[in-house]
């Protein structure tokens, strides 16, 4: 398929400034594949849509305060550093992109805070991206205490406000255990521990897998043929525990639901040659457009993306690109709230 095919027009204030008050709350329209029927519904209502046996997949990422403001030693010049990925955690080297990227070159000190924290560029690697080095005694424990004391929530630039003291609670889910991502898995966002709680009642099991979102999951494509996109890697992992509880469930012909597209590609990404989910630890680039066959999940919970976004295109890829583009229409109709902070689609 080609890109323009996931060009839609979405008007000025469909993209959600702030999250629904109560996490599960939000709003919810559950697309049915084989009818084609759509519902609207509020989230906490996904109960009715599972029963005993059926198993979620949740993504247990942690987003850490990735965006860094600081001063270029000698000028002061301000600038923003944000934290794509841990190089080498001994010697603290970081991936990172820089803004203005013009005036931050190789050998260039950044001074954070009040001095408490500095870092050296050491290398170039894209236009805005730079390797840096955090020049640092104390423990790692202390480092990353630092780090989350100067930092700031990773917002996307899409949400056109100043971040907020709550935006560190809210930006990530009540799965969120293990720290390494920069943006949080959005659709996993909207459950609470009393939803989780009444699924549990009914026999449905959460199960975790992990998968750091970088920025790549955000990257604009560029080019018109898909196949020539190159998604950036993302660390993952997929536990024995979970391949048990999403075997069963598949041998039993049991709903299986990707709740994100995070955990979606991670599933997608660990895929035995029998069809099965398999233990798997590493990186993918996997990118899923239509036309694409799911080998794994039957169902999928996700939020409403961006016009020619590589999550739209997955959206596509598993309910069917008529369906899920003429929903679109439907959602900005009857006004839907789009991306991070904003409602959820429940596709079966």
């Amino acid at each position: 398929m080609k890109l323009s095919e996931f060009k839609f027009d979405l008007p000025a204030g469909s993209i959600a400034l702030y999250p629904a008050e109560n996490r599960d709350e939000a709003r919810l329209m559950v697309i049915h594949r084989d009818t084609g029927e759509i519902e609207h519904k509020i989230f906490k209502d996904i109960v009715d849509y599972f029963d005993e046996g059926d198993a979620l997949v949740v993504n247990d990422t942690m987003v850490f305060p990735a965006r860094l403001y600081g001063n270029k030693e000698k000028t002061g010049a301000k600038i923003e550093v944000f934290l794509l990925r841990e190089l080498n955690r001994e010697m603290k080297l970081w991936d990172v992109l820089v803004d203005p990227a013009r005036k931050i070159r190789v050998g260039n000190k950044l001074y954070f805070g009040d001095g408490e924290l500095v870092a050296e560029v050491i290398d170039n690697t894209t236009s805005r991206g730079r390797t840096i080095r955090f020049l640092y005694d104390g423990s790692d424990e202390e480092f990353r205490q630092l780090i989350d004391t100067l930092g700031e929530t990773p917002l996307p630039k899409e949400i056109n406000r100043q971040v907020e003291t709550e935006d560190r609670e809210r930006f990530q889910t009540l799965f969120a255990e293990k720290i390494g991502a920069v943006a949080a898995p959005t659709a996993g966002m909207h459950f609470t521990k009393q939803l989780m709680k009444r699924l549990e009642i009914k026999g449905v099991q959460l199960t975790p897998i992990t998968l750091h979102i970088g920025l790549g999951s955000f990257k604009p494509v560029d080019v018109e043929d898909l196949t020539k996109h190159k998604m950036d890697s993302e660390n993952f992992y997929v536990g024995k525990e979970t391949v048990e509880i999403v075997n069963k469930a598949l041998d039993e012909k049991k709903k299986v639901c990707a709740v994100g597209t995070t955990a979606m590609r991670a599933l997608e990404s660990s895929v035995s040659a029998s069809n099965r989910l398999k233990e798997r630890e590493g990186w993918t680039d996997k990118f899923i457009f239509p036309p694409y066959e799911f080998k794994i999940c039957n169902a999928l919970i996700t939020n409403f993306h961006l016009p020619q976004s590589t999550l739209l295109m997955m959206a596509c890829a598993f309910g069917g690109y008529e369906l899920v583009m003429d929903a679109y229409q439907v959602a900005i109709k009857e006004g839907y709230k789009f991306f991070s902070y904003g409602d959820a689609m429940l596709i079966i």
